[in-house]
């Protein structure tokens, strides 16, 4: 029977892309190392030290994640090559259910290999842990608290959409609306990896809701984001180098809310970083929680230092203001958002604002992270 020419092109190309994947994930060279691993985890003393038994499952399980879909999506493919023999090889007339089935395999095969590219972007030391993230309003008062707020619902959405878990580690509410700055953490594969992309300033245009003459005004919010480091990490923080306050946990409904001082702000004084947690009726707990994060910050702090490029990480975010947006919301007088990144634009603001934000995610890494110049991508709606 015979197979359409896009057909077969869509599994040509899948095959192309597939095999690109697997030269430039090493993959015969991971399963190689996975072998010497479950030898060594088979062997009679491999508990005597239960920490590096855990560092050699924990490596094993990194490597397995990164070869087991890999394997299984070359598997697809040879079982759609097998398909395509065999309509190729039937009647004329005898093959159109399976004609069609070649068809939607071949489009399934085709989103699945880009969504393999994507998670093989997320290759960083800590692209595959919890992220912790910052969001502050800028200058302008109620509005840029609106627009904190709005963006916060925008990345719970988001959360919701990939089936990660948030916990709000922090929130402040803003004077008469929205929010002047919330930190919350997200819990789910490489939420890290994906998140990062968020961090830099926001930019908001349109017809203020709080002012009575329907002005258009501009407005700022700042994210920022690190990694949920691991317990194994070491990072020196001297007691005395902390500034500890208590106070009245603040927010929506609740007995315990406002009558004891179970909220915990931690400033580090060396480096000035500032942290607070309010998310647990404990102050113990809270001071514990806002501990790790502090951890966190210092770790990712430490690295940029190294690394002598404060711009990937912080100085990419600069002031809440102008000219250091990486992406524009403008609601009036005509519906965009664009990435000034990446290039990346929608004219579908709704489906933003609901946490549609994958394909903004998927142009920055796409396009190298950091090291992303201008490119003009456009989505269609």
């Amino acid at each position: 029977m015979y197979i359409a020419p896009e057909i077969r092109h869509q599994l040509e190309e899948v095959e192309r892309r597939a095999g690109y994947l697997w030269k430039f994930l090493e993959v015969p060279k991971k399963q190689a190392h996975i072998a010497q691993l479950e030898q060594q985890m088979a062997a009679a003393n491999f508990w005597d030290s239960q920490k590096a038994a855990q560092k050699v499952i924990s490596e094993c399980n990194l490597y397995k994640n990164t070869v087991g879909p890999q394997v299984a999506f070359h598997r697809k493919i040879e079982d759609a090559k097998t398909l395509a023999e065999m309509i190729a090889e039937s009647p004329d007339d005898g093959a159109e259910a399976e004609m069609e089935e070649l068809r939607q395999v071949c489009q399934g095969l085709i989103q699945e290999v880009s969504e393999l590219e994507i998670a093989s972007f997320l290759s960083g030391p800590h692209d595959k842990s919890n992220a912790i993230v910052t969001v502050k309003a800028g200058a302008g008062g109620t509005e840029s608290n609106d627009w904190a707020d709005i963006l916060f619902r925008m990345y719970s959405r988001w959360a919701e959409r990939r089936g990660f878990k948030l916990e709000i580690e922090d929130l402040a509410e803003g004077e008469g609306a929205g929010i002047s700055q919330v930190t919350f953490r997200l819990e789910g594969p490489n939420a890290y990896g994906y998140i990062k992309a968020e961090r830099g300033v926001h930019r908001l245009v349109r017809i203020s809701p709080f002012d009575a003459n329907a002005r258009r005004h501009t407005s700022f919010a700042a994210v920022d984001v690190i990694a949920e480091i691991d317990d194994d990490i070491d990072v020196e923080i001297n007691e005395a180098d902390l500034r500890v306050d208590v106070y009245r946990s603040s927010g929506k409904g609740g007995q315990h809310v406002n009558k004891t001082e179970s909220a915990v702000r931690l400033t580090h004084l060396p480096t000035g970083l500032v942290v607070a947690c309010q998310r647990e009726r404990s102050q113990v707990k809270n001071r514990a929680l806002a501990m790790k994060i502090l951890r966190a910050r210092i770790y990712e702090k430490t690295l940029d230092d190294k690394r002598a490029e404060m711009e990937r990480y912080y100085g990419e975010k600069g002031d809440i203001g102008w000219g250091n947006q990486i992406r524009s919301y403008v609601f009036q007088p005509y519906q965009m958002v664009k990435d000034l990144r990446t290039g990346v634009e929608t004219g579908n603001i709704q489906a933003v604002m609901d946490g549609d934000l994958d394909a903004f995610i998927n142009g920055w890494l796409r396009a190298g992270g950091p090291r992303t110049r201008n490119k003009d991508i456009k989505i269609e709606d």
